[in-house]
């Protein structure tokens, strides 16, 4: 039989096999990203029976592997203190306590010492506030140099963007997303190109050998190829390679500049912000010395500010009330910085400045280095999610077997 002999009806169930191949593929591979990132917490029976995304359910290990493949390229702690800029650090600082400076003297002192400093008067209060006034630019670019220096033990700045990323897996998707994006697009896009282009084989096949084995075997050759050939096209070949005429490299790898660009806004805008990086030596590992540190330049302030002279003070207060009124002030001092280096504007100011130096390492990141950052999210799991693939085009195969032409599988 020639196709010259087929009715209009079967022509139409012939021809309806490139374009079912052209939806699974496209399904297929939609499913596959969809996978991917979602959803952010396992759904279904633990351990086995149900899913999570496979970046969610890995994160610290996502985390970790794209921290290898870029963070830890891109600048040293020391010089991401440095673009943050300690002057303008201490600046910022100075400004954001010299208009308050009465509310935390008065917030410390009626603390600890109420009674005292209601009845203290108002003359010698304001001795106190002058003194804090005239002090604490000193004590600001000292306790700054002081952690400029140390900043290599303070702040392991790996572990900050790990723990980040760990904690926050939306935002962990969103990163690779955003990344990745045109090429999730791609794979999406591609699955339906390259299914109809599997599907006209399959058709082929199909006329010439009408078991009933063929369309679902097919049908799983296109739901598992379309989304290897994606992949491949994306990462393949690493480096610009010459086929006659045409250049071609990997379609990720193209997009160096690009990625760049979206990656160090999204990293230094939401995860290594001063804030951040403050937070993380005041609670990380090296808490309890950033504490300290802190502690040791703010004594001075309160042997020279906490009453008109020291040793009147001490007998008011009495040497285990000084001693805790000092500790006070060092815990204040604290959670004025936690206030302080929560200002959007500041953050984002600095932020750019970092960005700048870590675009400008990332685009000197050679081919095999720069896809590290998004191959991961790829690699893990990547067989189950094309046997996935595999399965879903199969069932669609026997579907078509069934309700399209009739047959049955046996």
């Amino acid at each position: 039989m020639t196709p010259a002999d087929l009715s209009t009806a079967e022509l139409l169930q012939y021809a309806s096999i490139p374009v079912v191949a052209a939806l699974i593929g496209w399904i297929t591979n939609w499913l596959a990203v969809k996978l991917t990132f979602k959803p952010l917490e396992f759904v279904g029976i633990p351990p086995f029976l149900g899913w999570q995304g496979i970046i969610p359910s890995k994160a610290r290990k996502m985390a970790d592997l794209c921290v290898d493949a870029t963070i830890a390229k891109l600048g040293t702690v020391q010089e991401i203190f440095e673009q943050i800029d300690p002057e303008l650090l201490s600046q910022h600082v100075i400004d954001s306590l010299m208009p308050r400076v009465e509310e935390y003297v008065d917030d410390v002192m009626t603390r600890e010492h109420r009674t005292l400093w209601e009845n203290l008067p108002m003359r010698a209060r304001k001795i106190v506030y002058d003194r804090v006034r005239k002090s604490a630019p000193s004590l600001v670019d000292k306790l700054v140099t002081d952690i400029g220096l140390q900043i290599d033990t303070l702040l392991d700045l790996k572990k900050l963007v790990a723990d980040c990323l760990e904690a926050d897996r939306e935002l962990l998707n969103r990163l690779f997303q955003e990344c990745g994006e045109a090429e999730f697009r791609f794979i999406i896009n591609s699955g339906f190109v390259f299914g109809f282009i599997f599907g006209l084989f399959q058709m082929v096949a199909w006329y010439f050998y009408p078991s009933s084995w063929v369309l679902p075997v097919c049908g799983f050759i296109v739901g598992w190829a379309t989304n290897w050939i994606a992949l491949n096209i994306i990462f393949r070949p690493v480096r610009p390679t010459k086929i006659g005429p045409f250049v071609i490299q990997g379609l990720f790898l193209k997009r160096q500049p690009e990625v760049a660009n979206v990656f160090c806004d999204i990293v230094t805008q939401e995860i290594l912000t001063v804030g951040n990086i403050l937070n993380f030596m005041l609670n990380g590992p090296q808490s309890g010395h950033m504490r300290a540190i802190i502690r040791k330049h703010v004594k001075p302030l309160v042997d020279e500010t906490a009453g008109i002279t020291k040793p009147l003070t001490q007998i008011a207060f009495g040497p285990s009330g000084f001693a805790k009124l000092r500790e006070q002030v060092g815990e204040h001092a604290i959670m004025l910085s936690h206030e302080t280096f929560d200002d959007p504007l500041f953050n984002k100011s600095r932020a750019t400045a970092v960005a700048a130096i870590m675009r400008e390492r990332m685009m000197l990141l050679s081919p095999e280095e720069f896809q590290a950052l998004l191959r991961p999210c790829f690699q893990e799991d990547e067989v189950k999610l094309i046997m996935i693939g595999g399965v879903l085009g199969m069932l669609a195969g026997v579907a078509q077997l069934i309700w399209v032409f009739g047959e049955s599988m046996l």
